[in-house]
């Protein structure tokens, strides 16, 4: 028996739980820690005081030298109503952490980010409304399939292999810490997310564990397509072999210009968990968060996907608050979840292994 098909050793209780009612992810991370005013003195800390490069603006570093202000950004998202909180871990990644010259410290920055989530978990569950901790596992800012060159259609800044084994030691950092699931997000490279789930493969097989992946990508702009080229439908079917208990949407578009989107991608993931979680409308640097939707706007438009049928987990991106989870969560609640009482293919295929 492979490793996506055995049953879940962790997150196992999600599959019912997305049956029951629409789940709530948390909101942006970075759009939190911008309200904390922080220097660059705090991003270094006493630890990397002497550090060659600048620090501030390496958000991931926090989880080491500022982890008071993670642990209370999970918690107000929590507070707010989400079901699953994403580590701080976005750009965890060794080629990530690369740009501030911090490569080597990418794996312990992952599990002290999953302790902190999963700290915070365990403080808001209760029985009847388990938290869940997602690692989450951002796109890198190298891309693997797309120049970056205008001259040189064939230059390439990585390979797939060093992706797997950056993203290898971030899951394993991310499991060590104690996180339920993995949620591979924000992919504009498709060939990214696929060294990505590879890595995540190659780690519950040599580990004996498997969670639950959440796969989300990000559609750039009006074409309807992910930076890398593919349309919804083409994306879904090039990651469905990770047999993913979800399937979704995140950043660049806020829910007006990503509900076509989202409605092409429930429609073609039939036997899949979908989820969604928009930025808080357009980029507006006049606005506290720095984007145009007020939390009873983000939450109208969240609620209407869930009143059409769309959802099964509703959270936010960029610009989005624990006011915006909070509108989020109340709006879906009077919805039943997408594909209700059917079982989502993930599980079926570990029945039947």
């Amino acid at each position: 028996m492979n490793a996506s098909t055995r049953p879940y050793t962790r997150g196992a209780q999600l599959p019912e739980i997305l049956q029951q009612r629409i789940v709530i992810l948390d909101g942006a991370m970075g759009t939190m820690i911008q309200r904390y005013k922080l220097n660059e003195a705090d991003y270094r800390g006493e630890r990397f005081a002497g550090h060659g490069k600048d620090l501030k603006g390496n958000n991931d570093l926090l989880v080491l030298t500022k982890p008071e202000v993670i642990s209370e950004i999970h918690e107000q998202y929590l507070a707010a109503g989400a079901d699953i909180i994403e580590t701080n871990t976005f750009g965890t990644t060794s080629v990530a952490q690369e740009d501030y010259e911090l490569g080597e410290h990418a794996f312990e920055m992952n599990v002290a980010a999953a302790r902190l989530a999963r700290a915070a978990c365990a403080k808001y569950s209760t029985p009847d409304k388990p938290r869940f901790a997602a690692g989450a596992l951002g796109p890198t800012p190298r891309t693997a399939s797309i120049s970056p060159d205008v001259n040189d259609p064939g230059a390439r800044n990585v390979d797939f292999d060093t992706l797997k084994t950056a993203y290898y030691e971030q899951a394993k950092g991310l499991l060590d810490g104690g996180v339920d699931l993995f949620l591979v997000e924000t992919i504009f490279d498709t060939l990214n997310a696929k060294a990505a789930i590879f890595a995540l493969d190659e780690l519950m097989e040599d580990t004996g564990e498997r969670l639950p992946v959440i796969i989300s990508g990000t559609v750039t702009d009006a074409s309807g397509r992910i930076l890398s080229g593919q349309t919804v439908t083409a994306f879904w079917h090039s990651v469905r072999h990770a047999k993913p208990l979800a399937i979704g949407l995140n950043c660049a578009l806020g829910a007006t210009l990503m509900r076509p989107y989202i409605e092409e991608l429930a429609k073609a993931a039939g036997d899949t968990a979908i989820s969604c979680y928009p930025n808080a409308g357009l980029p507006n640097p006049m606005s506290d968060t720095g984007f145009d939707e007020t939390p009873d706007v983000t939450g109208r438009l969240v609620g209407e996907f869930a009143a059409a049928g769309f959802l099964n987990i509703a959270g936010g991106c960029c610009g989005t608050t624990p006011a915006h989870i909070a509108a989020i969560a109340q709006k879906v609640s009077a919805y039943k979840p997408r594909a209700c009482g059917q079982r989502f293919f993930s599980e079926l295929v570990a029945e039947q292994a």
